[in-house]
C-alpha cells in the first residue's frame, strides 16, 4: 500500500463539558463534517504538507521535524513526533488535508485533524497501534504542538463515533459505553455565534489551573482524592469556603454536578426521554454560564432565544465557551420556524448574521479508499 485516505470526523458533545481533563464522563458523538487526508509515500525523507483549503503548503525533512511558524502543519507535525517516539519512518510522506469542519466552531477541528493523520500513517506504515493508542498520541500532539492543555474527548469521539448513537466515556478509566440517541422527531442543530473570543484558550488553561486548587484544598482533608471526578460536593462544602474562595468552589461545584447530570442523562436516553435530557441540557449552559464563566453574551442570548420554545427540548454552549457554538435539540417539522426567528433575534441583538448547521452522527475514523 503506497497511500491511503482516512475521513476522521469533528465532534460533538451532547452533555459532560470540562468533565474530561477533571477525569470525569462526557457524551459526545461523531458528526457528518469531518477532515480527509491522503497520505502518500516517498521515495526521500521528505514530508511534505498541503492544506487544500487554505491553499498552503510546508516541506521539513523527516530529521529535522519541529514545530512550525505556521498554525496548521502543527497539528500535523505534532502527530508525526509522537509517531517518532517509538516507530521509525521508513520513508518521508506527502500528506494533502482537506476539512469541511468550520473553524472556531467548537467542532474540534484540529482534532478531527490530528486523529485522520494518525489513524492514516498508523495504517499506511502498519504500525499496529489501537484506536485508545492513537487517540492518546493525537491528544498529546495537542498539548505539545498547539499549546491547549485538552482532555481526551475529542480524539477519542472522532476515532470511536458510531452512526447514531453517542458515547459515554470515562476519562479516568478511560471504558466507554455506546447509547442509542432516538431522535425521531427531533434533530440536531447547531447555532454558531461566529465569534471566537480571544481569551478562549488561556481561560481554558486557567479553569484547568483552577480545578487543580479545589483538589488540593479536598485533599488537605480527604488525602485520596487526586481529581474532581473522586470528590463530591460534601466534600466541596467541608473543604473549601464559598465565601473565602468563591471561584474555586464555582468551579468546582459545576463540574461535579455535570459530572452527576451526565451520568443521570444516559439513563434518560435508555428510557428514551429526550425531554428529561432537554432539561439536563438546560441546566448544564446555566452552570457554565453562572459557576464556570466561559460561556458569553452572545451564547446566553442564543439559548435564552429558545428556552421557552416547546419545540426546542434542549440547549447550551458547547465546547471551550467564549464564541462557538450552541447545540439545541428541535422538532423536525418546526426547524425552519426555529432557525429563522432564532436567526432574525439574534442579527437584531448582535448586528450579526447567525451560521446554522444541521448535525447528523456519523462514524468515527475510517479508511474511504
Amino acid at each position: 500500500m503506497q497511500s491511503i485516505t482516512v475521513k476522521a470526523p469533528g465532534r460533538i458533545n451532547l452533555i459532560g463539558e470540562h468533565t474530561d481533563y477533571n477525569n470525569g464522563f462526557v457524551l459526545p458523538a461523531a458528526i457528518q463534517k469531518a477532515a480527509t487526508v491522503t497520505i502518500e509515500k516517498r521515495v526521500d525523507r521528505l514530508v511534505l504538507m498541503n492544506a487544500v483549503d487554505l491553499n498552503d503548503s510546508i516541506s521539513i525533512l523527516l530529521e529535522e521535524i519541529k514545530p512550525s511558524e505556521i498554525h496548521w502543519a502543527n497539528y500535523i507535525i505534532g502527530v508525526i513526533v509522537q509517531f517518532q517516539k517509538n516507530h521509525n519512518f521508513p520513508t518521508g510522506f506527502s500528506i494533502t488535508l482537506k476539512s469541511d469542519i468550520p473553524m472556531g466552531a467548537g467542532l474540534s477541528s484540529s482534532a478531527a485533524i490530528e486523529c485522520a493523520v494518525a489513524y492514516a500513517l498508523n495504517e499506511l506504515f502498519a504500525f499496529g497501534i489501537d484506536k485508545m493508542e492513537l487517540a492518546l498520541m493525537a491528544q498529546k500532539a495537542e498539548q505539545e504542538y498547539a499549546g491547549v492543555q485538552c482532555g481526551i474527548m475529542d480524539q477519542f469521539a472522532s476515532l470511536f463515533g458510531k452512526k447514531d448513537q453517542v458515547v459515554l466515556l470515562d476519562c479516568k478509566t478511560m471504558e466507554y459505553q455506546y447509547f442509542p440517541l432516538l431522535l425521531e422527531d427531533y434533530t440536531i442543530v447547531l447555532f454558531d455565534t461566529q465569534i471566537k473570543h480571544a481569551l478562549a484558550s488561556s481561560e481554558y488553561n486557567t479553569r484547568r489551573l483552577e480545578c487543580e486548587v479545589g483538589v488540593s484544598m479536598i485533599q488537605t482533608k480527604f488525602a485520596q482524592v487526586n481529581c474532581l471526578r473522586e470528590a463530591n460536593l460534601d466534600m466541596l462544602n467541608e473543604c473549601v469556603n464559598a465565601s473565602l474562595h468563591p471561584i474555586v468552589y464555582n468551579r468546582c461545584k459545576y463540574v461535579i454536578e455535570e459530572m452527576e447530570r451526565t451520568l443521570a442523562a444516559t439513563e434518560n436516553l435508555v428510557a428514551n426521554d429526550l425531554a428529561a435530557f432537554g432539561e439536563k441540557m438546560f441546566a448544564t449552559h446555566e452552570g457554565l454560564t453562572k459557576l464556570y464563566e466561559v460561556s458569553c453574551v452572545e451564547l446566553d442570548a442564543l439559548v435564552a432565544m429558545v428556552k421557552n420554545k416547546k419545540e426546542v427540548i434542549g440547549a447550551r454552549m458547547m465546547g471551550g465557551g467564549f464564541g462557538g457554538c450552541t447545540i439545541n435539540i428541535v422538532k423536525k417539522t418546526e426547524l425552519n420556524k426555529v432557525i429563522v426567528n432564532t436567526s432574525d433575534a439574534y442579527k437584531q441583538k448582535t448586528g450579526k448574521d447567525l451560521v446554522h448547521y444541521i448535525v447528523n452522527i456519523e462514524d468515527g475514523a475510517h479508511i474511504t479508499n
